[in-house]
């Protein structure tokens, strides 16, 4: 087995965007993607960085990538990584890269004493259900995922000065 996984090295936002929009594709979102080169390399290199991206190479080719962010429990008083993206090129899965990331995310949990390593799947997507499942990850069924983005972000958000809490209420 020829694999390293590696951090994501600045002038590398165009792999990391073509490797997300491979991902996009497989999840028929293609549509929603609306990064550029420019964000993501901002986003991972720039002046406060907060984003984290490691790939995954297969005799020294990018096969993969895990990409995702810091987060914090209130419950646990720590942080925690969120796993906003894991993509494994369909070429290159069943070779074990997805459970080795899974695997390296899960080390850098521990060695930096962060409480956990999360992520969302899509309930239609049966196979990453199972391999997730297989890895010891459990589905949480009670929880869903609620989001504002787009107008309704922007209608919660209201006028630019700060708004009274009687609005609220």
């Amino acid at each position: 087995m020829s694999l390293k996984i590696r951090p994501a090295r600045p002038g590398e936002a165009p792999l990391v965007l073509g490797l997300v929009r491979e991902l996009a594709a497989y999840e028929h979102l293609e549509r929603e993607v609306e990064a550029t080169d420019a964000l993501i390399d901002a986003a991972l290199f720039g002046e406060r960085p907060n984003t984290f991206c490691d790939f995954a190479e297969w005799a020294g080719e990018p096969v993969g990538l895990a990409l995702g962010f810091l987060n914090f429990s209130t419950f646990r008083g720590r942080n925690g990584f969120y796993l906003e993206d894991l993509y494994v090129r369909p070429a290159h899965r069943g070779r074990g890269i997805g459970r080795a990331i899974l695997a390296h995310l899960a080390r850098k949990c521990v060695d930096n004493g962060w409480a956990r390593l999360e992520w969302s799947v899509l309930d239609w997507n049966a196979p990453a259900i199972r391999f997730y499942q297989s890895c010891g990850a459990i589905v949480m069924p009670d929880w869903r995922i609620c989001r504002l983005t787009g107008e309704a972000l922007a209608a919660m958000a209201g006028p630019g000065e700060t708004r009274r809490v009687s609005e609220f209420l």
